[in-house]
């Protein structure tokens, strides 16, 4: 924390001595170029950002472009009280949102939109973001809205749409470790006003940069990942709007690079040893067709989507080599692989209603439906010569799991916004999720059934004192929906968690809507939180629950425009959660696990004009992770850590070139840590955090 304390108090103490006077030189605070004045679409209606009674982050194209942002992971770091960590295999991620956290194979505690279409599973998360036009982060239950994977936040994407005029882009970025981050597209009309198009793409390639210290290559390479987009808009009348949307997705990288950590400590950093490389590939292919039809006293929306997902994972299981581990898995005398093959598709319907935004009474009403298919077979192999080919051998199989799973969901949601007064307004929320779940070991052709349901209402009054001020207290409540574990899991279901959330919060603007100060207070009571572990004797992916869980947190968040192109944020988030009630008992009173009490993330940024359309850029960004308690039992802390950011660069109008760093001061951290009541095995483990990078970066745009 001291090396970066520089950064923190340089951040606030310009924007505390700084007279207000200089505040006020900005440009036109009703501009587009004013990121307190995004207009956004968190409650699937046009509001200004300021406005929407939610604790909530968005970030316009500018904004993204000048941070740099290229991921989900890159988004949420602007934010306090979340965290994005890396885990398992390549697409695997962990989103904490609130104490709230992500689990393998169950549904995220957080709800990802992709252009009005909620990503259901885990492994779409941690995608890269090209060609957004914003991003929009949500905290606190939003299950009215955006369904019952929302108990923690949402975070909505929405890429650019196709242009009238001709246009395009590209971007070229190379950094440590021989990697090439690109992106490209091209807009424009077949018809004009009638039929737009629009493709975009995206490649990535690195050799990596974390050290296998046996193998002496790179753990976390990335021999490819790409993606192609594209959008067809036609507008046939005033009235109708449709919008397809067709993405496909091809990767293959390493993954499941855990280190051994003999000593047990969080706080000792070492390399993976394993002797047998991780792999990850697979491909995901996505369908949209979003139609939207205005009925004058309403729109009328239908997003229909089909998504078809392939995962291959293979990697070391006892997550040591033969040479300094000859005694192999639990002492056994032997080394272990394992591998994943994950198939699931997924069609999804919605339909809603909103009505006129220019009125006293603002109402939407909608459906939903999910039909999802899925099959995981995990096995565990006995590894004689580190290939991860020896897992199609049957003769060298230690378990294997094989199961399939459907998933049929429904859902009827609703919200009215009434104005009691000219500044005061009361909302009303309800969602009802049906989730029926259907489980069948391939291997035995047994087959169980549960059903999970659950309804979420909302009720939030938000009353504005004055111009450029709000003030609200809600009450909200979340659904995530419980399942089935591996057929021969001790556990074999595990339940709901559902909470209830209390929030009072305040948005506020001074000085010309130069300094935007926004914050909020909650509790949010938590039954049946849900936590993850692996049984070593089963070889299955456990998710348990623990009984009760109580989570209070506080958020502060400042913005200010310090002079004319001079900005600085600063967001703190304090969480304090303990767990109520568990049937282990020694774990009553202690932290949940994954949780940080304390975050910030702050940044500082100048675009001088530097003659012409000439504009120059300098930006540094701090965030700081406080301690991180890994486990129910507390024992495992991983103690404060800081990531420093840093962008310069030139842009001649429609070219730009910048040079970047990323964790400048080399911070060595854990995204997962497994003490061995929790991974299953007999050594403690943990997923080093990516080390420092730096690299060039080009724009250009048409």
């Amino acid at each position: 924390m001291n090396k970066a304390y520089w950064l923190h108090a340089a951040i606030l103490g310009s924007m505390s001595t700084l007279p207000s006077n200089a505040l006020a030189q900005n440009s036109d605070p009703a501009g587009t170029d004013n990121p307190n004045e995004i207009v956004v679409t968190a409650q699937n209606r046009t509001e200004r950002l300021q406005e929407v009674p939610i604790q909530v982050s968005a970030l316009n194209s500018e904004a993204i472009g000048d941070a740099g942002i290229k991921s989900t992971a890159d988004a949420l770091s602007q934010i306090a009280n979340a965290s994005f960590d890396r885990g398992n295999n390549y697409r695997s991620n962990y989103i904490t949102m609130r104490g709230l956290t992500q689990l393998n194979n169950a549904d995220p505690p957080v709800a990802f939109v992709v252009d009005g279409v909620p990503q259901t599973n885990q492994e779409s998360i941690g995608v890269a973001l090209f060609d957004v036009e914003r991003i929009e982060i949500l905290k606190g239950p939003q299950g009215s809205l955006y369904g019952r994977n929302a108990v923690g936040g949402a975070i909505n994407v929405i890429t650019k749409e196709p242009t009238n005029d001709l246009s395009g882009f590209w971007n070229l970025a190379v950094s440590k470790g021989e990697t090439v981050d690109a992106s490209a597209g091209v807009s424009g009309a077949i018809v004009d006003d009638v039929l737009l198009f629009r493709v975009a793409t995206t490649y990535k390639h690195s050799d990596g940069l974390i050290r296998n210290s046996f193998r002496g290559d790179h753990s976390d390479y990335i021999d490819h990942d790409y993606t192609f987009r594209g959008r067809l808009i036609a507008k046939p009348s005033d009235a109708l709007k449709i919008d397809l949307r067709a993405e496909y997705n091809k990767y293959a990288a390493g993954g499941n690079y855990y280190s051994a950590v003999f000593s047990g400590d969080p706080n000792d950093f070492v390399d993976p040893q394993a002797n047998l490389p991780g792999l990850t590939s697979g491909s995901v292919t996505d369908l949209t067709a979003k139609i939207d039809y205005d009925l004058d006293f309403a729109t009328l929306t239908s997003i229909s989507n089909y998504s078809d997902f392939k995962l291959s994972a293979r990697s070391d299981g006892d997550i040591r080599n033969p040479v300094t581990s000859p005694g192999g898995f639990f002492g056994l005398g032997f080394q272990l692989g394992q591998g994943q093959d994950l198939k699931r598709r997924i069609f999804s319907q919605e339909i809603r209603l909103v009505s006129r935004s220019d009125q006293p009474l603002r109402w939407l009403v909608g459906g939903y439906y999910l039909d999802t298919d899925r099959s995981l077979r995990s096995r565990f192999f006995f590894d004689f010569n580190g290939q991860p080919s020896q897992i199609d051998s049957p003769a060298n199989l230690f378990l294997d799991n094989n199961e399939g799973n459907d998933n049929r969901a429904y859902a009827f949601f609703g919200q009215v916004d009434y104005d009691i007064l000219t500044n005061l307004t009361l909302t009303g929320g309800l969602r009802y999720d049906n989730d029926r779940r259907v489980q069948t070991n391939l291997n035995s052709n047994t087959v169980r059934k549960a059903r999970f349901d659950r309804l979420q209402p909302k009720v939030t009054l938000a009353w504005k004192p004055g111009d450029n001020k709000l003030i609200y207290a809600t009450f909200g409540t979340g659904f995530r929906s419980g399942g089935f574990n591996a057929p021969n899991a001790p556990v074999p279901v595990f339940a709901s968690e559902t909470l209830s959330n209390y929030e009072a919060g305040f948005k506020t603007q001074f000085l010309d809507r130069r300094l935007t100060v926004n914050g909020a207070a909650f509790q949010t009571d938590v039954k049946n939180y849900q936590f993850f572990y692996l049984d070593t004797a089963s070889g299955a992916q456990i998710i348990d629950t623990i009984g009760k869980v109580r989570i209070r947190g506080l958020e502060l968040e400042l913005i200010a425009s310090l002079a004319d192109r001079l900005e600085a944020s600063v967001a703190v988030g304090v969480i304090d959660s303990n767990i109520r009630n568990s049937v282990f008992a020694a774990d009553i009173g202690n932290r949940a696990p994954r949780t940080v009490p304390f975050s910030t993330t702050s940044s500082l940024q100048y675009k001088p004009s530097l003659g012409g359309d000439v504009e120059g850029l300098a930006r540094v960004e701090w965030q700081h992770f406080g301690k991180k308690y890994w486990g129910a039992d507390n024992v495992a802390v991983q103690n404060p850590y800081d990531i420093v950011n840093a962008r310069l660069g030139v842009n001649f109008g429609q070219f730009g070139v910048y040079g970047f760093v990323r964790n400048l001061l080399n911070d060595k951290y854990y995204g997962e840590f497994f003490q061995p009541k929790y991974s299953g095995l007999d050594i403690f483990i943990g997923y080093p955090g990516a080390p420092r990078s730096f690299g060039v970066e080009m724009k250009m745009s048409f």
